[in-house]
Protein backbone atom coordinates (compact mmCIF):
# COMPACT_ATOMS: atom_id res chain seq x y z
CA UNK A 1 0.00 0.00 0.00
CA UNK A 2 1.30 3.20 -0.94
CA UNK A 3 0.11 6.01 1.28
CA UNK A 4 0.21 9.65 0.25
CA UNK A 5 1.76 11.41 3.86
CA UNK A 6 -1.10 14.04 5.65
CA UNK A 7 -0.22 17.39 4.66
CA UNK A 8 -0.78 18.69 8.37
CA UNK A 9 2.41 15.96 8.84
CA UNK A 10 4.54 16.90 6.04
CA UNK A 11 4.27 20.84 7.44
CA UNK A 12 4.76 19.35 11.06
CA UNK A 13 7.66 16.84 10.63
CA UNK A 14 10.77 16.96 12.31
CA UNK A 15 13.72 15.05 11.26
CA UNK A 16 11.34 12.26 9.25
CA UNK A 17 9.80 10.79 12.32
CA UNK A 18 5.90 11.57 10.54
CA UNK A 19 7.08 10.47 7.14
CA UNK A 20 8.68 7.19 8.64
CA UNK A 21 5.50 6.15 10.55
CA UNK A 22 3.23 6.94 7.36
CA UNK A 23 5.15 4.34 5.36
CA UNK A 24 5.30 1.84 8.50
CA UNK A 25 1.27 2.72 9.33
CA UNK A 26 0.87 2.03 5.38
CA UNK A 27 1.80 -1.50 5.82
CA UNK A 28 -0.47 -3.88 7.37
CA UNK A 29 1.68 -5.47 10.84
CA UNK A 30 -1.13 -6.53 12.84
CA UNK A 31 0.33 -10.18 15.08
CA UNK A 32 1.26 -12.72 13.70
CA UNK A 33 1.55 -10.86 10.13
CA UNK A 34 4.94 -9.69 9.95
CA UNK A 35 6.76 -10.39 7.18
CA UNK A 36 6.25 -6.99 5.52
CA UNK A 37 6.93 -4.57 8.07
CA UNK A 38 10.14 -6.88 8.67
CA UNK A 39 11.24 -6.83 4.79
CA UNK A 40 10.25 -2.89 4.97
CA UNK A 41 12.82 -2.72 7.84
CA UNK A 42 15.50 -4.58 6.01
CA UNK A 43 14.90 -2.31 3.27
CA UNK A 44 16.12 0.65 4.93
CA UNK A 45 18.85 -0.97 6.40
CA UNK A 46 20.44 -1.88 3.14
CA UNK A 47 19.35 1.57 1.25
CA UNK A 48 21.36 3.24 4.01
CA UNK A 49 24.61 0.95 3.95
CA UNK A 50 23.71 -0.29 7.35
CA UNK A 51 24.43 -3.98 8.69
CA UNK A 52 21.49 -5.36 9.52
CA UNK A 53 20.17 -9.17 10.82
CA UNK A 54 16.69 -10.41 10.26
CA UNK A 55 16.44 -13.84 12.00
CA UNK A 56 14.29 -16.69 11.01
CA UNK A 57 11.45 -15.48 13.35
CA UNK A 58 11.68 -11.61 11.05
CA UNK A 59 13.24 -9.97 13.93
CA UNK A 60 15.22 -7.46 12.73
CA UNK A 61 18.18 -5.93 14.27
CA UNK A 62 20.25 -2.95 12.58
CA UNK A 63 23.19 -1.31 13.82
CA UNK A 64 24.98 2.10 12.77
CA UNK A 65 28.47 2.85 14.19
CA UNK A 66 29.38 5.66 16.24
CA UNK A 67 29.86 9.25 14.34
CA UNK A 68 33.60 10.76 14.52
CA UNK A 69 34.73 11.51 18.28
CA UNK A 70 31.77 8.63 20.01
CA UNK A 71 33.97 5.74 19.12
CA UNK A 72 34.38 5.01 22.67
CA UNK A 73 31.10 6.36 23.59
CA UNK A 74 28.86 3.39 25.26
CA UNK A 75 26.61 1.94 22.96
CA UNK A 76 23.11 1.94 23.38
CA UNK A 77 20.11 0.02 22.06
CA UNK A 78 17.01 1.18 21.10
CA UNK A 79 14.09 -0.97 20.91
CA UNK A 80 10.59 -1.43 20.19
CA UNK A 81 7.84 -3.78 18.27
CA UNK A 82 6.49 -4.28 15.20
CA UNK A 83 3.06 -5.38 15.41
CA UNK A 84 0.06 -3.44 16.56
CA UNK A 85 -3.24 -4.49 18.21
CA UNK A 86 -6.30 -4.55 15.26
CA UNK A 87 -9.33 -3.45 16.94
CA UNK A 88 -11.98 -2.03 15.28
CA UNK A 89 -15.66 -0.99 15.89
CA UNK A 90 -18.30 -3.25 14.65
CA UNK A 91 -19.14 -0.82 11.64
CA UNK A 92 -15.39 -0.74 9.87
CA UNK A 93 -14.88 -3.10 6.75
CA UNK A 94 -11.08 -2.51 7.47
CA UNK A 95 -9.00 -5.73 6.47
CA UNK A 96 -6.18 -5.57 8.85
CA UNK A 97 -4.01 -8.45 6.94
CA UNK A 98 -3.80 -6.68 3.63
CA UNK A 99 -4.67 -2.90 4.51
CA UNK A 100 -2.33 -0.39 6.03
CA UNK A 101 -3.60 2.26 8.41
CA UNK A 102 -4.53 5.44 6.86
CA UNK A 103 -3.62 8.44 9.51
CA UNK A 104 -6.02 10.93 10.00
CA UNK A 105 -4.95 14.74 12.05
CA UNK A 106 -7.56 16.40 14.46
CA UNK A 107 -5.62 19.41 15.70
CA UNK A 108 -2.73 18.39 17.51
CA UNK A 109 -3.72 14.08 17.40
CA UNK A 110 -2.85 11.69 14.78
CA UNK A 111 -5.68 8.72 14.77
CA UNK A 112 -7.46 6.39 12.51
CA UNK A 113 -10.55 5.88 10.99
CA UNK A 114 -13.00 3.94 13.10
CA UNK A 115 -9.43 1.36 14.00
CA UNK A 116 -6.97 1.20 16.09
CA UNK A 117 -4.18 3.87 15.34
CA UNK A 118 -0.77 1.40 15.81
CA UNK A 119 1.22 4.06 17.07
CA UNK A 120 1.50 1.66 19.91
CA UNK A 121 4.31 0.90 18.66
CA UNK A 122 5.25 2.26 14.98
CA UNK A 123 6.09 5.40 16.48
CA UNK A 124 9.13 3.29 18.28
CA UNK A 125 10.23 2.29 14.44
CA UNK A 126 10.18 5.40 13.51
CA UNK A 127 12.09 7.02 15.84
CA UNK A 128 14.91 4.78 15.69
CA UNK A 129 14.54 4.85 11.74
CA UNK A 130 14.95 8.75 12.33
CA UNK A 131 17.95 8.37 14.27
CA UNK A 132 19.63 5.72 11.86
CA UNK A 133 18.54 8.09 9.07
CA UNK A 134 19.86 11.89 10.44
CA UNK A 135 23.48 11.99 9.11
CA UNK A 136 23.95 14.98 11.48
CA UNK A 137 23.39 13.31 15.04
CA UNK A 138 26.32 12.75 16.69
CA UNK A 139 26.53 10.02 18.18
CA UNK A 140 28.02 6.12 19.35
CA UNK A 141 27.14 3.09 17.96
CA UNK A 142 23.56 2.49 18.05
CA UNK A 143 22.08 -0.75 18.01
CA UNK A 144 18.21 -0.71 16.96
CA UNK A 145 16.16 -4.32 18.02
CA UNK A 146 12.64 -4.77 16.46
CA UNK A 147 10.60 -7.09 17.54
CA UNK A 148 7.80 -9.10 16.32
CA UNK A 149 4.71 -10.31 18.41
CA UNK A 150 5.00 -8.37 21.20
CA UNK A 151 1.39 -8.20 21.75
CA UNK A 152 0.40 -11.41 21.80
CA UNK A 153 3.12 -12.90 24.11
CA UNK A 154 6.39 -11.26 23.09
CA UNK A 155 7.70 -14.08 21.11
CA UNK A 156 10.01 -11.72 19.44
CA UNK A 157 11.76 -10.47 22.82
CA UNK A 158 11.83 -14.21 23.67
CA UNK A 159 13.60 -15.61 20.48
CA UNK A 160 15.82 -12.63 19.78
CA UNK A 161 19.47 -13.22 19.65
CA UNK A 162 21.72 -10.13 21.23
CA UNK A 163 24.52 -12.12 21.73
CA UNK A 164 27.01 -10.28 18.99
CA UNK A 165 25.11 -6.60 20.45
CA UNK A 166 27.80 -4.13 22.30
CA UNK A 167 25.08 -2.00 24.26
CA UNK A 168 24.75 -2.23 27.73
CA UNK A 169 22.24 0.60 27.96
CA UNK A 170 18.86 0.00 25.87
CA UNK A 171 15.78 3.02 25.56
CA UNK A 172 12.87 0.65 25.41
CA UNK A 173 10.20 3.41 23.78
CA UNK A 174 6.87 1.85 24.10
CA UNK A 175 5.38 3.84 26.86
CA UNK A 176 2.87 6.18 26.36
CA UNK A 177 3.42 8.89 28.69
CA UNK A 178 5.20 12.08 27.93
CA UNK A 179 7.45 12.98 31.47
CA UNK A 180 7.34 9.63 32.89
CA UNK A 181 10.24 7.08 32.68
CA UNK A 182 9.28 3.30 33.35
CA UNK A 183 11.42 1.80 35.38
CA UNK A 184 9.76 -1.31 36.25
CA UNK A 185 6.82 -3.77 35.03
CA UNK A 186 4.53 -6.71 35.81
CA UNK A 187 5.15 -10.18 34.92
CA UNK A 188 2.11 -11.88 33.21
CA UNK A 189 1.06 -14.94 30.61
CA UNK A 190 -2.18 -15.74 29.12
CA UNK A 191 -4.12 -18.06 30.28
CA UNK A 192 -7.21 -20.22 27.94
CA UNK A 193 -9.85 -22.68 28.94
CA UNK A 194 -11.78 -24.17 27.22
CA UNK A 195 -14.81 -26.43 28.60
CA UNK A 196 -17.11 -28.93 26.59
CA UNK A 197 -20.76 -28.42 25.44
CA UNK A 198 -23.01 -30.35 24.08
CA UNK A 199 -26.41 -29.49 22.39
CA UNK A 200 -29.84 -30.15 22.21
CA UNK A 201 -31.81 -28.70 19.35
CA UNK A 202 -35.72 -27.44 18.92
CA UNK A 203 -37.75 -25.00 17.05
CA UNK A 204 -38.22 -21.81 18.13
CA UNK A 205 -37.26 -18.15 17.71
CA UNK A 206 -33.65 -16.72 17.74
CA UNK A 207 -33.10 -13.55 19.10
CA UNK A 208 -29.67 -11.69 18.68
CA UNK A 209 -28.42 -9.61 21.74
CA UNK A 210 -25.57 -6.68 21.92
CA UNK A 211 -23.92 -5.28 24.58
CA UNK A 212 -21.67 -2.30 22.62
CA UNK A 213 -20.18 1.44 23.20
CA UNK A 214 -18.01 0.30 26.22
CA UNK A 215 -15.06 2.26 26.65
CA UNK A 216 -12.72 -1.20 26.71
CA UNK A 217 -8.90 -0.34 26.91
CA UNK A 218 -5.49 -2.07 27.65
CA UNK A 219 -6.02 -4.48 29.87
CA UNK A 220 -2.45 -3.56 32.08
CA UNK A 221 -2.54 0.59 31.80
CA UNK A 222 -6.64 0.95 32.09
CA UNK A 223 -7.10 -1.95 34.25
CA UNK A 224 -7.56 0.47 37.56
CA UNK A 225 -9.76 2.78 35.55
CA UNK A 226 -13.23 0.81 36.79
CA UNK A 227 -13.99 0.26 32.57
CA UNK A 228 -16.89 -2.72 32.23
CA UNK A 229 -15.66 -5.97 30.42
CA UNK A 230 -18.52 -6.32 27.95
CA UNK A 231 -18.39 -10.32 28.24
CA UNK A 232 -18.39 -10.46 32.11
CA UNK A 233 -21.43 -7.88 31.94
CA UNK A 234 -23.24 -10.40 28.80
CA UNK A 235 -22.72 -13.05 31.41
CA UNK A 236 -24.43 -11.04 34.41
CA UNK A 237 -27.57 -10.04 31.90
CA UNK A 238 -27.93 -14.27 31.02
CA UNK A 239 -27.80 -14.74 35.00
CA UNK A 240 -30.57 -12.16 35.44
CA UNK A 241 -32.52 -13.01 32.25
CA UNK A 242 -32.64 -16.28 33.77
CA UNK A 243 -34.00 -14.85 36.66
CA UNK A 244 -37.06 -14.50 34.33
CA UNK A 245 -37.82 -17.03 32.51
CA UNK A 246 -36.04 -19.98 30.57
CA UNK A 247 -34.21 -20.02 27.46
CA UNK A 248 -30.87 -21.20 25.59
CA UNK A 249 -27.85 -19.93 24.44
CA UNK A 250 -27.13 -20.56 20.64
CA UNK A 251 -23.89 -18.97 20.66
CA UNK A 252 -22.05 -15.60 22.01
CA UNK A 253 -18.67 -13.86 21.44
CA UNK A 254 -16.94 -11.18 23.03
CA UNK A 255 -13.51 -9.44 22.90
CA UNK A 256 -10.65 -9.72 20.56
CA UNK A 257 -7.49 -9.75 21.58
CA UNK A 258 -6.55 -10.95 25.37
CA UNK A 259 -4.79 -7.69 26.38
CA UNK A 260 -7.62 -5.22 25.59
CA UNK A 261 -10.55 -4.88 27.85
CA UNK A 262 -13.57 -5.76 25.57
CA UNK A 263 -15.71 -3.27 24.47
CA UNK A 264 -18.48 -5.11 22.97
CA UNK A 265 -19.96 -8.50 23.30
CA UNK A 266 -22.77 -10.39 21.30
CA UNK A 267 -24.99 -13.53 22.08
CA UNK A 268 -28.21 -15.30 19.79
CA UNK A 269 -30.39 -16.73 22.18
CA UNK A 270 -32.98 -19.78 21.49
CA UNK A 271 -36.46 -18.46 22.94
CA UNK A 272 -39.92 -20.19 22.86
CA UNK A 273 -42.10 -18.19 20.86
CA UNK A 274 -44.75 -17.59 23.97
CA UNK A 275 -41.61 -16.03 25.95
CA UNK A 276 -40.69 -13.33 24.03
CA UNK A 277 -42.72 -10.90 25.55
CA UNK A 278 -41.55 -11.58 28.68
CA UNK A 279 -38.08 -11.64 27.67
CA UNK A 280 -38.61 -8.24 26.00
CA UNK A 281 -39.91 -6.81 29.37
CA UNK A 282 -36.60 -8.26 31.37
CA UNK A 283 -34.60 -7.62 28.88
CA UNK A 284 -35.27 -3.59 28.85
CA UNK A 285 -36.05 -3.38 32.62
CA UNK A 286 -32.35 -4.84 33.07
CA UNK A 287 -30.62 -2.19 30.52
CA UNK A 288 -32.11 0.51 32.62
CA UNK A 289 -30.61 -1.15 35.35
CA UNK A 290 -27.17 -0.94 33.96
CA UNK A 291 -27.69 2.17 32.18
CA UNK A 292 -27.90 3.61 36.06
CA UNK A 293 -25.61 2.06 37.38
CA UNK A 294 -22.92 2.91 35.15
CA UNK A 295 -23.91 6.34 33.97
CA UNK A 296 -20.50 7.40 35.13
CA UNK A 297 -18.12 4.79 34.45
CA UNK A 298 -19.95 3.67 31.11
CA UNK A 299 -22.33 6.75 29.77
CA UNK A 300 -22.00 5.59 26.24
CA UNK A 301 -23.52 1.91 26.84
CA UNK A 302 -25.93 0.48 24.21
CA UNK A 303 -27.63 -2.65 24.62
CA UNK A 304 -30.46 -3.87 22.08
CA UNK A 305 -32.40 -6.99 21.03
CA UNK A 306 -33.50 -8.49 17.91
CA UNK A 307 -35.84 -11.03 16.63
CA UNK A 308 -34.00 -13.05 13.88
CA UNK A 309 -36.85 -14.97 13.25
CA UNK A 310 -38.08 -18.78 13.36
CA UNK A 311 -36.61 -21.87 13.05
CA UNK A 312 -34.91 -25.41 14.04
CA UNK A 313 -31.59 -24.28 16.29
CA UNK A 314 -29.08 -26.11 17.81
CA UNK A 315 -28.20 -24.67 21.44
CA UNK A 316 -26.82 -25.42 24.51
CA UNK A 317 -27.80 -28.24 26.47
CA UNK A 318 -28.97 -26.71 29.86
CA UNK A 319 -26.17 -28.52 31.78
CA UNK A 320 -23.69 -27.06 29.75
CA UNK A 321 -25.38 -23.76 29.83
CA UNK A 322 -25.02 -24.06 32.77
CA UNK A 323 -20.97 -24.77 33.46
CA UNK A 324 -20.51 -22.29 30.52
CA UNK A 325 -22.61 -19.45 32.78
CA UNK A 326 -21.27 -20.48 36.02
CA UNK A 327 -17.22 -20.11 35.07
CA UNK A 328 -18.08 -16.92 32.84
CA UNK A 329 -19.73 -14.78 35.88
CA UNK A 330 -17.33 -16.15 38.37
CA UNK A 331 -14.45 -16.32 37.30
CA UNK A 332 -12.25 -13.12 38.54
CA UNK A 333 -11.43 -10.32 36.75
CA UNK A 334 -10.16 -6.40 36.79
CA UNK A 335 -7.54 -5.75 40.12
CA UNK A 336 -7.07 -7.91 42.39
CA UNK A 337 -4.45 -6.55 44.38
CA UNK A 338 -2.81 -3.02 45.14
CA UNK A 339 0.90 -2.44 45.64
CA UNK A 340 1.68 -2.08 49.34
CA UNK A 341 5.14 -0.84 48.29
CA UNK A 342 3.96 1.36 45.68
CA UNK A 343 0.98 3.63 46.14
CA UNK A 344 -1.41 3.66 43.32
CA UNK A 345 0.26 1.46 41.53
CA UNK A 346 -2.27 -2.36 40.38
CA UNK A 347 0.28 -4.99 41.61
CA UNK A 348 -1.98 -8.14 40.22
CA UNK A 349 -5.10 -8.04 37.83
CA UNK A 350 -6.91 -10.64 35.23
CA UNK A 351 -9.00 -9.38 32.32
CA UNK A 352 -10.86 -11.82 30.33
CA UNK A 353 -10.25 -10.67 26.77
CA UNK A 354 -10.99 -12.87 24.35
CA UNK A 355 -14.76 -15.27 24.87
CA UNK A 356 -16.69 -18.25 22.20
CA UNK A 357 -18.87 -20.04 22.51
CA UNK A 358 -18.49 -22.46 19.76
CA UNK A 359 -20.22 -25.40 18.30
CA UNK A 360 -18.61 -27.70 20.74
CA UNK A 361 -16.96 -25.64 23.42
CA UNK A 362 -16.60 -22.57 25.13
CA UNK A 363 -13.49 -20.67 25.20
CA UNK A 364 -12.30 -18.73 27.78
CA UNK A 365 -8.70 -16.68 27.24
CA UNK A 366 -7.01 -14.14 29.92
CA UNK A 367 -4.34 -12.14 30.46
CA UNK A 368 -2.99 -12.38 33.82
CA UNK A 369 -0.39 -9.92 35.08
CA UNK A 370 1.51 -9.34 38.22
CA UNK A 371 4.64 -7.87 39.64
CA UNK A 372 4.77 -10.45 42.64
CA UNK A 373 5.60 -13.94 40.39
CA UNK A 374 4.39 -15.66 43.46
CA UNK A 375 0.72 -14.43 43.05
CA UNK A 376 0.49 -14.43 39.22
CA UNK A 377 1.58 -18.45 40.05
CA UNK A 378 -2.41 -18.17 42.69
CA UNK A 379 -3.82 -16.64 39.80
CA UNK A 380 -3.38 -19.20 37.07
CA UNK A 381 -3.95 -22.11 39.48
CA UNK A 382 -7.18 -20.33 40.25
CA UNK A 383 -8.86 -20.63 36.91
CA UNK A 384 -7.15 -24.02 36.18
CA UNK A 385 -8.65 -25.53 39.19
CA UNK A 386 -11.99 -23.71 38.02
CA UNK A 387 -11.97 -25.07 34.16
CA UNK A 388 -10.62 -28.79 35.74
CA UNK A 389 -13.66 -28.45 38.39
CA UNK A 390 -16.21 -27.69 35.48
CA UNK A 391 -14.94 -30.94 33.55
CA UNK A 392 -12.74 -28.46 30.94
CA UNK A 393 -9.48 -28.26 29.91
CA UNK A 394 -6.47 -25.39 30.79
CA UNK A 395 -3.49 -24.08 29.51
CA UNK A 396 -0.90 -21.12 29.48
CA UNK A 397 1.19 -19.52 26.61
CA UNK A 398 3.32 -16.20 26.43
CA UNK A 399 4.49 -16.26 29.64
CA UNK A 400 7.17 -13.54 30.72
CA UNK A 401 8.66 -12.41 34.11
CA UNK A 402 8.50 -8.90 35.58
CA UNK A 403 11.31 -6.27 35.16
CA UNK A 404 12.54 -5.51 38.36
CA UNK A 405 13.58 -2.03 39.79
CA UNK A 406 16.73 -1.45 39.14
CA UNK A 407 18.12 0.59 42.19
CA UNK A 408 21.65 2.00 40.95
CA UNK A 409 21.07 3.41 36.76
CA UNK A 410 23.58 5.46 35.31
CA UNK A 411 21.14 5.54 32.53
CA UNK A 412 18.14 6.51 34.57
CA UNK A 413 20.10 9.10 36.01
CA UNK A 414 21.50 10.74 32.50
CA UNK A 415 17.74 10.64 31.66
CA UNK A 416 16.85 12.58 34.48
CA UNK A 417 19.37 14.86 33.92
CA UNK A 418 19.08 15.71 30.11
CA UNK A 419 15.21 16.13 31.22
CA UNK A 420 16.33 18.51 33.35
CA UNK A 421 18.57 20.69 31.48
CA UNK A 422 15.38 20.78 28.54
CA UNK A 423 12.41 21.07 30.67
CA UNK A 424 13.15 23.10 33.54
CA UNK A 425 11.47 20.36 35.63
CA UNK A 426 12.86 16.48 37.35
CA UNK A 427 10.47 13.52 34.88
CA UNK A 428 8.64 11.20 36.60
CA UNK A 429 9.64 8.16 37.66
CA UNK A 430 6.80 5.18 37.97
CA UNK A 431 6.47 0.87 37.69
CA UNK A 432 4.08 -0.05 35.69
CA UNK A 433 1.23 -2.54 35.97
CA UNK A 434 1.39 -3.44 31.25
CA UNK A 435 4.19 -5.86 30.50
CA UNK A 436 7.22 -5.09 28.65
CA UNK A 437 10.26 -6.81 26.73
CA UNK A 438 12.06 -4.88 28.93
CA UNK A 439 11.90 -8.13 31.44
CA UNK A 440 13.79 -10.20 28.76
CA UNK A 441 16.49 -8.16 27.77
CA UNK A 442 17.22 -7.60 31.22
CA UNK A 443 18.03 -11.49 31.17
CA UNK A 444 19.49 -11.83 28.18
CA UNK A 445 21.86 -8.82 28.48
CA UNK A 446 24.17 -9.55 31.44
CA UNK A 447 24.45 -6.12 33.56
CA UNK A 448 22.11 -3.97 31.33
CA UNK A 449 20.74 -0.70 32.49
CA UNK A 450 17.35 -0.28 31.09
CA UNK A 451 14.49 2.52 30.86
CA UNK A 452 11.44 2.90 28.84
CA UNK A 453 9.94 6.38 27.55
CA UNK A 454 7.61 7.37 24.45
CA UNK A 455 5.51 10.76 23.64
CA UNK A 456 2.22 11.21 24.78
CA UNK A 457 -0.81 8.54 23.25
CA UNK A 458 -4.22 7.74 24.74
CA UNK A 459 -6.31 4.81 24.72
CA UNK A 460 -4.18 2.21 22.86
CA UNK A 461 -5.68 -1.09 21.82
CA UNK A 462 -8.78 1.03 20.78
CA UNK A 463 -10.28 2.65 18.15
CA UNK A 464 -10.17 5.74 19.61
CA UNK A 465 -5.84 5.90 19.90
CA UNK A 466 -4.25 8.94 19.64
CA UNK A 467 -1.27 10.23 19.09
CA UNK A 468 -0.39 13.57 20.33
CA UNK A 469 2.03 15.31 17.09
CA UNK A 470 3.75 17.76 19.55
CA UNK A 471 4.54 15.54 22.35
CA UNK A 472 5.85 12.98 19.54
CA UNK A 473 8.15 16.07 18.47
CA UNK A 474 9.50 17.12 22.46
CA UNK A 475 10.15 13.79 22.92
CA UNK A 476 12.18 12.92 19.50
CA UNK A 477 14.12 16.20 20.58
CA UNK A 478 14.87 14.85 24.03
CA UNK A 479 16.03 11.30 22.56
CA UNK A 480 18.43 13.26 20.65
CA UNK A 481 19.96 15.46 23.44
CA UNK A 482 19.96 11.88 25.75
CA UNK A 483 21.47 10.12 22.55
CA UNK A 484 24.10 13.47 22.10
CA UNK A 485 24.60 12.95 25.77
CA UNK A 486 26.46 9.90 26.18
CA UNK A 487 29.91 11.15 24.76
Amino acid sequence: MVQKMNKTLIEKDYKNVFRFFTEISAVPRGSRNNTAISNYLVNFAKERGLEYVQDELENVVVIKEASKGYENAPAIIVQGHMDMVCEKTNDCTHDFLTEGIELFVDEDYIHADRTTLGADNGIALAYALALLDDETLQHPRIEAIFTIDEETGMDGAIGVDVSNLKGKYLLNLDSEEEGTLWTSSAGGLTGTCELPVQRVKDRGLKINVAISELQGGHSGAEIHKNRTNATKLMGRLLFELKEFLDFGLIDMMGGQKDNAIPRDSNANIFLYPNDLDNFTNAFNDLFKKYKQELVTSEPNLEMAMNNMGEGEFEFLHPTSFEKMLFMLINTPNGVQTMSSDIPGLVESSLNLGVFRVEQEKAVYCFSVRSSVNSYKQFLNNKLEYMASFLGGEYYIRGQYPAWEYKKESKLREHLINVYKAEFGANPKLEAIHAGLECSFFAEKIPGVDIVSMGPHMSDIHTPKERLSISSTIRVYKYLEKVIEGLK
